[in-house]
């Protein structure tokens, strides 16, 4: 059975050595997608550039589903992504004779974020965030004291990610039984940072999002803790390591078009090996908020997960 550290060696081996590029030439790596990604890539990108390459690397933020309609498009290389890739969008990619790899790259605690203020929810059930999130809440659950009577008699100012990301589609699936049922009566948004303001400027608010934009905005929000079936559990690098934060511990994936990854000219190549090195090292993913993945995780880990990648297990 191949461990997870196998895999990085696997990839990066593929990466780095028959495929070698050069960094004598300077490249344009285009990468798109997952907000709850784009921490991590970002990061690598800058340090990718601190340690003497001259590659020109642009990382946009438009949600996993938009990163992917533009990496079938062949509008970039490298995709982020908070879920694994749909049929719907392996279809565009077939259709357009893209073909790629998905590559785990660290565990994500998905985080449901309140203001400082809120000194009653601050232990959330799924059965809660249900009624909160789920369709037939819109209109109707819409004051604190509806999901608890001993909770305020005020409004909840909703917060959540747009339909286009992946923290959306698993959110979804995780607390409302079926991926995409949600309300849609909240603010949305594909940046993270919008909800963040969002949730900090309202006392009666509460929104979800990835665990590093917590981390990074301790100092203006606070984080619920999830009723794990057993215990509350919060949201910490800690508890995804020990696979107590449940059901919303999840990993988080970089697609890489193989064309361009084989394409020794583009420069993908080293970078995506520059990026396996520093991600199976774990210090970067670290400082930038996620949860490296174990070294000894085997394939199981990434059983529940449609990716590609499985194949390089077998």
């Amino acid at each position: 059975m191949v461990t997870l550290a196998q895999f990085f060696g696997t990839v990066a081996a593929v990466a780095a050595g028959a495929l070698t590029a050069t960094s004598a030439v300077a490249q344009s790596i285009a990468i798109d997608g997952s907000s709850t990604v784009f921490p991590i890539t970002e990061a690598m990108a800058e340090e990718y550039a601190i340690a003497g390459n001259d590659a020109s690397i642009t990382v946009g933020v438009s949600g996993t589903g938009g990163g992917f309609k533009k990496f079938c498009a062949g509008e970039t290389v490298i995709s982020n992504a908070s879920r694994p890739i749909k049929d719907t969008e392996k279809a565009l990619c077939a259709e357009a004779g893209i073909e790629y790899i998905a590559i785990p790259v660290a565990y994500d605690a998905l985080t449901v974020v309140i203001n400082p203020e809120n000194d009653w929810a601050t232990d959330l059930t799924v059965e809660q965030l249900n009624a909160i999130w789920n369709p037939e809440a819109e209109g109707v659950i819409t004051r604190w004291n509806q999901v608890n009577p001993l909770w305020p008699n005020e409004e909840i100012g909703l917060f959540g990610p747009g339909t286009d990301s992946g923290t959306f589609d698993y959110f979804t699936k995780k607390i409302n039984g079926e991926e995409g049922a949600s309300r849609a009566d909240y603010t949305a948004s594909e940046d993270d940072n919008v909800l963040v303001r969002g949730v900090a400027s309202d006392p009666y608010s509460l929104g979800y999002f990835g665990l590093a934009y917590y981390l990074e905005n301790q100092d203006i929000l606070g984080a619920a803790n999830i009723f794990n079936g057993e215990e509350f559990v919060e949201p910490t690098v800690a508890n995804v390591e020990d696979d107590v934060y449940k059901p919303l511990g999840r990993p988080i994936f970089i697609y890489v078009n193989t064309e361009a990854l084989a394409d020794t000219s583009a420069g993908v190549a080293d970078f995506v090996s520059f990026y396996l090195e520093q991600a199976a090292a774990g210090d970067l993913i670290l400082e930038v908020g996620y949860v490296p993945l174990p070294e000894d995780a085997t394939d199981s880990t990434l059983a529940a997960y449609d990716t590609d990648a499985n194949t390089i297990f077998n």
